[in-house]
């Protein structure tokens, strides 16, 4: 079995690259049965919204919407508790699926035996 992997995505529409490049990664990971967690955090916590992934777009790039589904269809997605609060995101606005999580729960996730945790 693949080592599990978290990545936190700290990137919105206002680094495009940085950020489709972190769902790219996670998205080709879980589709290879990798154990993926994908934490949104920063401007990347609007794409815990239904339709706000399907606005984003990067040329030459897989759309974000269905890296997304991908990502969510095999591994966990986690938006972070306080990048929720301070966009009034609340548990009854994010997409089925989505989870909202702090810190402790990402430390717990990026400590565990033979994680690789990545930063975007």
């Amino acid at each position: 079995m693949a080592r599990p992997l978290v990545i936190k995505v700290t990137a919105g529409a206002d680094a495009p690259e940085r950020c489709n490049q972190a769902f790219t990664v996670a998205a080709a990971a879980a589709a290879s049965g990798v154990p993926v967690s994908l934490w949104l955090t920063g401007e990347s916590a609007w794409f815990s919204l239904p339709g706000r992934a399907a606005e984003f777009s990067l040329p030459h790039a897989t759309p974000l919407n269905d890296l997304l589904d991908v990502i969510l269809s095999a591994g966990r997605v986690t938006l972070c508790t306080q990048c929720a609060a301070r966009r009034d995101i609340g548990p009854d606005d994010v997409l089925p699926g989505i989870r909202i999580a702090g810190a402790p729960t990402f430390v717990e996730e990026i400590t565990a035996d033979d994680v690789q945790a990545l930063v975007y």
